[in-house]
Order: structure tokens, then sequence, then C-alpha cells
């Protein structure tokens, strides 16, 4: 179980995120809502203590991940592997060794200087791809593929991490439709096939609703939602995400009607 403890971080006077806590059962997926700015890419970053927590902790199985260092600390990165909106590949290599990447904190550092991956990373890599339909494009740069395809290599090495959580921040928010399913879809995968729990950023109401099992809803760094999807009203929603609510709601909405509105500050967090 991943438990967060009164997180906070602190940019000058700013808080990015502002005394978030909540826990999240293994094997969950949990979408992570709110309007821009308030505080998601933060959260997730520190979860992955890629941004440094001013105050609070982090305990994921009873470790408490806010004290890790060095070595420990670069497992609990692998453990928790992080997808970025940008795909964070290099485009100049191709597919295989992009995914390779992955293992990086399981390899000495002169094997992946030289390319002479063990052949047991090499079959785990080919076989991530392969999940995502991507093995065919092995051999080619990543700078080739379209931004869906990138997206699912980028998934394919966060596989490859063997992780415990996937970390997905913003994982659609450059793609079409089209490819938008094919990744959520991707990451439904992980979560369901291989138990792996996945936080997710989603800008997207409709997407949130159908894809996760849980969604935590952030305002101004602070967590004021938490609850099953059927649980988010449109009137919950608008004032979750105020001036950007029709943007996100849409024309239609997939909120069963008669349900109960909570209060959105008084809606208990788990």
């Amino acid at each position: 179980m991943l438990v967060v403890e009164g997180l906070t971080c602190r940019f000058g006077s700013k808080a990015a995120v502002d005394g978030a806590s909540f826990s999240v059962e293994r094997g969950s997926f949990v979408g992570v809502i709110g309007r821009s700015g308030a505080g998601k890419s933060t959260l997730l970053r520190m979860l992955n203590r890629l941004a440094e927590p001013s105050e609070g902790r982090i305990l994921f199985e009873g470790v408490d991940v806010t004290a890790l260092q060095g070595r420990e600390l670069r497992q609990w990165r692998a453990r928790s592997a992080m997808i970025f909106q940008q795909f964070n590949l290099i485009g100049r290599l191709d597919v295989l060794t992009n995914v390779l990447m992955g293992r990086l904190s399981e390899v000495p550092s002169w094997r992946s200087l030289v390319q002479m991956w063990p052949e047991q990373d090499r079959a785990l890599a080919i076989s991530a791809l392969d999940q995502f339909d991507m093995a065919s494009y092995a051999a080619q740069r990543a700078d080739q593929l379209s931004g869906g395809q990138q997206q699912r290599v980028a998934i394919a090495r966060a596989l490859v991490q063997q992780p415990d959580i996937v970390l997905a921040d913003e994982p659609i928010a450059s793609l079409d439709p089209r490819n938008t399913k094919i990744v959520m879809d991707a990451l439904l995968r992980i979560n369901k096939h291989f138990g792996i729990t996945v936080l997710c950023n989603l800008h997207s109401l409709d997407l949130a609703r159908s894809y996760c099992d849980r969604l935590i809803g952030m305002a101004s760094g602070r967590v004021v939602f938490d609850g099953a999807p059927a649980m988010l009203t449109d009137q919950i929603a608008r004032e979750l995400y105020d001036l950007e609510a029709d943007e996100v709601l849409g024309a239609a909405s997939h909120v069963p009607h008669g349900l109960p509105a909570p209060a959105l500050a008084g809606v208990a967090v788990a």
C-alpha cells in the first residue's frame, strides 16, 4: 500500500501541493484530476522523488520513501516508474534501446554505455514491446514514430522496470482521440493484466470516469475530492474545475442522475 501523509511542496511562498493525505491499495487504477496548476504533476513527481517534499511523508509497504538516499532511492525510482506527457525518449536511438533504458538500475553502467545488454533484458524488452504491438518497430529510431507509438514505447520502458507502481503524468495530453484510447488501454492492461498500481493525472473527466477505479481531485494544491467516479457529480466537477468546467465536462455527462452530491470540501480522504 502507498500512504501519503501531509505531503507539501513549496516553491518560495507558494505551496504547489499543500498537505495532501491519502492511501492507495495495491492494484488500483487511480485518476488524479483537477484544473491546470492544481498540483497534480508536482504530486506525482514527489511520489517518485523527482521533486522534494517540503513536509510530510510517503510510505510504501511501511518504508519511508521520503528518507531514501543513494542506491535505495534509485531502486525506488525504478519501482515507481514515471510516464511523462512528452514521452522522454531519446529520438536518435532505436526503440529497443529506449525500452532497455528501463533496466539501467539493474545492469552495470558499462554495459549500457557500450550497448552490451544482457540477453535476458533484451528478451524482456522485446516482450514488453510485443504487449503493445510495437515489437516490429524495435530497430526503428524513436523520433520516426507517431506520438501514440512513442508513448507506447514509453509505457513498455516503464514495464521493463518491473515496477510496483506506475505514475503517469498527463500521458495523453498531446495525443489525438484514437491514440488517446490506445495509450489508455495500454495503461489499463498494465493495471489489470500485471496487477501494477497506476496513478494517472488526467484532465478529461470522461476518460477518468471510464478507466479509473477511484478519483482524487485537487484544487489549489489540496486534495478536495476522493471517491469512486460515480460520486463525482457535475456539481462537484464544476466546483473542482471552476472556469475550466465547461471544457472538461463537455456536452454530455456520464454521471448517473440521482446520486448524492456531497459538499466538495467535505469529502473525506482515505
